[in-house]
């Protein structure tokens, strides 16, 4: 049985995860999302990624076979794990992608996020402070909503912090690119993964920048495709 650990983006929490928890146990695996500490102050990077340890060890200690799911800002803390547990596979999910010793801060200037996002608000006609049509565009209305009262504080401590690796772990990594993202547009997305994980090629998966809201059976599908898990 494979054990899925569900790193989430920034200023969220377990909530988020329930769909695809539903969807990977219903398929006979072990979903466990993980709640980080990201409105403590005092908490850092290292905090996250024991936090995920701690989680995945509940119960039966380590597990036999360990897949690190990471949404957006969890893209920070998922390689951490690999330093601390034995990892099969990485899969990001929308997620950031770091440069050894860059700050959460400094990486929307570093990947030219600022510009990309500036023409996709302009090609969409959007906006600038509807988040909902930002994050949330593909779900019902209700579910916008209550995903909304799920917003956590995200303190800065972990977003100031050099990102505290060498390089990227030697993992399998997978990327998951959500087609109707419109934070991380597709070829933003493209560009920075082609400089920072070249030779991962991105797979495409539909929805915006929640696919385990809108579209939790297909994403679950895309994590677990064949020859990808145990």
């Amino acid at each position: 049985m494979t054990t899925f650990a569900l790193v989430p983006g920034a200023g969220t929490d377990t909530w988020y995860w329930g769909p695809l928890m539903w969807e990977l146990t219903g398929r006979g695996h072990r979903a466990v999302a993980v709640d980080l500490p990201c409105d403590d102050d005092g908490a850092h990077l290292e905090d996250y990624a024991d936090a995920v340890v701690q989680a995945v060890k509940t119960g039966d200690g380590d597990p036999d076979d360990l897949v690190v799911v990471a949404h957006s800002f969890g893209g920070f803390t998922a390689p951490l794990v690999c330093d601390r547990l034995a990892v099969r596979e990485l899969v990001l999910v929308t997620a950031m992608v770091p440069a050894p010793g860059e700050s959460g801060s400094q990486w929307w200037a570093a990947t030219g996020h600022a510009e990309a996002l500036a023409a996709q608000d302009a090609a969409d006609g959007r906006d600038p402070d509807d988040v909902v049509a930002l994050f949330l565009h593909d779900v019902p209305d209700e579910v916008a909503a209550e995903a909304l009262r799920h917003e956590r504080d995200q303190s800065a401590t972990a977003f100031e912090q050099p990102w505290p690796r060498d390089s990227w772990p030697e993992v399998r990594t997978r990327y998951l690119l959500c087609r109707d993202d419109k934070f991380f547009p597709e070829q933003f997305v493209r560009e920075v993964l082609a400089r920072r994980l070249p030779g991962v090629e991105p797979e495409v998966v539909p929805g915006a920048h929640h696919p385990m809201l809108s579209h939790p059976a297909r994403l679950a599908g895309a994590i677990l495709r064949p020859g990808t898990h145990g």
